[in-house]
Formats: C-alpha cells, sequence, structure tokens
C-alpha cells in the first residue's frame, strides 16, 4: 500500500499545495489501491479513473499558473462519492437495476460543489437501493464486504463510501443519511461519519428517497477531515427550496480546537442498555467517563418517544418513498421491460418496475402506498407524523439542559453478510439510534470509540446537537477523538486487518 494513501485529506491537501506531490500521483495511488482491494471489499459501483485524473491534471495545473493560494483547502485529494447523487456523464444507478445505464445530464449541488472545490472524484460508490437498507446487500450489484473482516456488512445504505474508507481506497467519501446511512455504516466500520442539519447540504440532485428525512453529509478517517468536507459541501443553495439560508457553523474551527471543558453533554436513557450488544455498551461507557475526565458536565437525559421513533419512521419513510419512486416507470429514463411495440403503457410500466425494483424496495413502496391510501392514511401517516412531532419536542426539551447528547451509533457491531437479510425488523432495528435525529432535523455524528472485546469489531459513538449547532458536533468528536488516539496509542483503523 501506498503511504499516500494512508494519508488524511489535510495531510494530502498540504502535500499538493507544497508541490511535494501532485494531484496526478497522489489519485494514480488511489486508483491504484482500488485496483488491488475493490474486488475484495466491492466498494465502488463505477471507477471514473480518466475523469479523475484529468480532475487532478487541472489541480495541478492551477497550481503551476497561479500558485498554491489558488487551491482550495481540499483541492487535489480523492473522493468517493455515493451513488445516489447525480453526476454529470458518469453512472447513476442508485444501486438499482430500474437505472441502469442512466448518465445524469447534471451535477447535483454537492458534486458542483466538489468539482469547484479541485476534490477529485474517483467514482461513485455501491448502496442499498434508493437508500433502502442497513447492510448494503440491498443493492442490485452484489453487496459490499467490511474491509475489517469480508464477511461481515459494511452498514448501509451507504456501505461503499464507509467501506472505502476503512478499506484506504479513499481519504474522504460523501454519503446520504434518511435514517442513519452515514452514521451506522461509519460505526461498523471505524470511521467518522455525519448527518448536517436537514437543510444544511443542498438536496438538489440527489435522487429522492424521502424528502423530508434525506441528507448527505461527509465521511472520512478522521474529524478534522469530515469537517473540511463539510465546508465544502454545505451552504445555501437556492436550487433547493428546503436550503438553510443561513452561515454555514464553523465546522472546522471546532475540528481544529475540540474542547468539553464546561460542555453539558446528556447521556439518553432510551438510547441505551438492554437490546446494545455489551462490548458495544462497555465502549460507549468508557467513552462517555473520558468525557468526564476531559471536563464535561455529563447527566442523565429522558426522550420519552424515542423508542416510538422507529415504527413513525417506517411509515414516513415508505409513504414518502413510494411517492417519490413513482417517477421510475420505464418511460423517461433508465430501463424499460417488456415493450416490444404490442403491450401498452401500463402492461411496460408493470413490468418494467417489476424487473427493475428489488424485494425491499417493493416491500417499502407497497407499506408507504398503502399508508397513504384512503380510509387509512389518518390512521397510519397521519398517526407517524404526530410522533414525529412528540420525538422533535423531546429533542427541543432535553436541549434546554444539556448542550449535546450521546449514545451508541448502533446496537451492535457488523454483522453477518445474509445473518438479517430475511428478517426485516431486525434489519430495521440498525437505526434505532439514529432515526431520531432524522425525525427531528438535527445534526448526528458517529466516531470510532474503540473495538468491542468480544469480536474485535468497532464502536461507534453518536453525538446529536440542536438543529445548526453542527460545530458542537465537531467539538465534542475531536476533543474525544484526540483523547482516544493518545489512549491507543494509534488511530483505531491502524489496528484494522490488512486487505
Amino acid at each position: 500500500m501506498s503511504d499516500l494513501t494512508r494519508m488524511t485529506a489535510a495531510q494530502l491537501a498540504a502535500l499538493v499545495a507544497d508541490g511535494q506531490a501532485s494531484a496526478v500521483e497522489v489519485t494514480q495511488a488511489h486508483l491504484d489501491r482500488i485496483g488491488d482491494v475493490d474486488s475484495a471489499v466491492h466498494a465502488f459501483l463505477h471507477v471514473d479513473t480518466a475523469g479523475a485524473l484529468a480532475a487532478a491534471a487541472a489541480v495541478d495545473a492551477t497550481r503551476a499558473s497561479s500558485g498554491p493560494a489558488a487551491l482550495g483547502p481540499l483541492a487535489g485529494v480523492p473522493l468517493a462519492l455515493k451513488d445516489v447523487l447525480t453526476t454529470e456523464g458518469v453512472p447513476t444507478t442508485c444501486g438499482s437495476r430500474i437505472l441502469e445505464g442512466w448518465r445524469p445530464a447534471y451535477d447535483a449541488t454537492v458534486t458542483r460543489r466538489l468539482k469547484e472545490a479541485g476534490v477529485v472524484i474517483l467514482g461513485k460508490t455501491n448502496m442499498d437501493e434508493f437508500a433502502m437498507g442497513s447492510s448494503t446487500e440491498h443493492s442490485a450489484y452484489g453487496p459490499t464486504h467490511n474491509p475489517w473482516d469480508l464477511s461481515r456488512i459494511p452498514g448501509g445504505s451507504g456501505g461503499g463510501s464507509a467501506a472505502s474508507l476503512a478499506a484506504y481506497e479513499a481519504p474522504l467519501a460523501v454519503g446520504t443519511d434518511t435514517g442513519g446511512s452515514i452514521r451506522q455504516p461509519a460505526a461498523v466500520t471505524g470511521t467518522v461519519g455525519v448527518k448536517p442539519t436537514y437543510g444544511g447540504v443542498s438536496r438538489y440532485g440527489l435522487v429522492a428517497l424521502a424528502s423530508s428525512l434525506d441528507q448527505a453529509g461527509p465521511c472520512a478517517r478522521t474529524v478534522l477531515d469530515a469537517a473540511l468536507l463539510h465546508r465544502v459541501i454545505a451552504g445555501h443553495d437556492p436550487l433547493d427550496s428546503t436550503s438553510i439560508d443561513a452561515p454555514v457553523p464553523d465546522v472546522v474551527g471546532a475540528a481544529r480546537h475540540g474542547d468539553v471543558r464546561g460542555l453539558r453533554v446528556g447521556v439518553v436513557r432510551e438510547l441505551s442498555g438492554e437490546g446494545y450488544q455489551p462490548g458495544v455498551q462497555q465502549r460507549f461507557d468508557e467513552a462517555v467517563a473520558l468525557l468526564e475526565e476531559l471536563g464535561a458536565q455529563v447527566t442523565e437525559v429522558s426522550c420519552p418517544h424515542f423508542p416510538y421513533a422507529l415504527a413513525a419512521y417506517y411509515l414516513i419513510l415508505p409513504s414518502e418513498c413510494s411517492s417519490n419512486l413513482a417517477k421510475f416507470d420505464g418511460m423517461r429514463f433508465g430501463l424499460r421491460a417488456g415493450d416490444d411495440g404490442t403491450r401498452s403503457v401500463e402492461e411496460v410500466m408493470g413490468r418494467t418496475r417489476a424487473t427493475g425494483f428489488g424485494p425491499e424496495a417493493i416491500r417499502r413502496i407497497m407499506l408507504g402506498t398503502y399508508a397513504l391510501s384512503a380510509g387509512y392514511y389518518d390512521a397510519f401517516y397521519g398517526s407517524a407524523q404526530k410522533v414525529r412531532t412528540l420525538v422533535t419536542r423531546d429533542f427541543a426539551a432535553a436541549f434546554e439542559q444539556v448542550d449535546v447528547m450521546v449514545s451508541p451509533t448502533a446496537p451492535t457491531t457488523a454483522f453477518k453478510l445474509g445473518e438479517k437479510l430475511d428478517d426485516p425488523l431486525a434489519m430495521y432495528l440498525n437505526d434505532v439510534a439514529t432515526i431520531p435525529a432524522n425525525l427531528a432535523g438535527t445534526p448526528g455524528l458517529s466516531l470510532p470509540v474503540g473495538l468491542a472485546p468480544e469480536d474485535g469489531l468497532p464502536v461507534g459513538l453518536q453525538v446529536m446537537a440542536p438543529v445548526m449547532a453542527d460545530d458542537r458536533l465537531y467539538r465534542v468528536a475531536a476533543a474525544l477523538e484526540t483523547a482516544l488516539v493518545e489512549r491507543w496509542g494509534a488511530p483505531i483503523l491502524d489496528g484494522a486487518p490488512a486487505l
């Protein structure tokens, strides 16, 4: 493995700016790493070798003509992009057969901002179909494998993005988080994943699953790298009606100067204890104790409606997805099945959807259509929205007492591939701790806090903050990361098995 692939994004950007390495060299090292290990990991659905090298060469040309001052803070740094964000001329499948071969004519705002910042997009990463899943086993193109143990899941739906980081195929990635799809993969792969405040990062060009829940965010191996990426992709976008027109919190400053002295940290009573793997609970408790040693004021807080969030989410999300996915009908783009010239439009639509959508997508579309149907709307979708309001009020009440809240990110470490594939309820329970933040629109971050003693796999701690207080996530995570690295003697990924 090249030394370049083991460096952080901040280190690589400094090398490129100082002229100690070219962006092309950095990019080629990561492309070589992908070539060496991705047949085993399957983090990528499409590697854009030519596009990545051309983008890197453009960064080098800018430096040569205008000097390092002309470069952005992440210029020349490679990145893996979740295949749910449109990328002009590059396949965008959302992990589904129904979009196989589709090459968008435009960039998502996140994609455009990455390009404008000189970030080099290596390719598109694997995901559960239309971001529906917690294991990346629901991809139409096969599962991604966890670099810590190739027989285990990398989380989902953004398992490809998280696995690319853990496998040292990329120093940065972008994921999306509808119910935990950034944070849960980060937890089980020993990486950092952030769901910004809803509306803090543009959704324009993000192929919608559930419009009131979806949020793109940064994935990285360090807190500072995540903050640097957050600053690049965040900010108001007039193309997104839900985009917040307010300054981006100083996430980079918080990540550089993490300090929890005097900070009030609330441990959520309803998000730990019974149902959590003993090793996960142990590492979480140790991390909370460390926060207290660092000067935080730790107390327990209760959010009594959080236990109902999972049920509400699995009515709201399917309802929104049944509406959003109705446009995939074989008439405008992507797959068209059974069109032999003799069948009606309705028959072609039916055959296209039956062929193009996988079983989990079909399950959720049917659930959502039922929940929105006449006679059931108030009983199901309407009631779920009332629970959502109660969860939001729980957050508001808790944040009157504390500055941030913490919990384990996921109830278990990475489970075996196939272990929960035939049990949807068991699969859905993986997001029990992450879903409340999506329902309320609040930001959340997952940080690796050690390895579970019973299986040696990564454990994540989740930090949650009030709306538009994303900088608090980085403040807590940076302080804890520094203390944990000192305790371990090295970053957690240095202990990962070599591929």
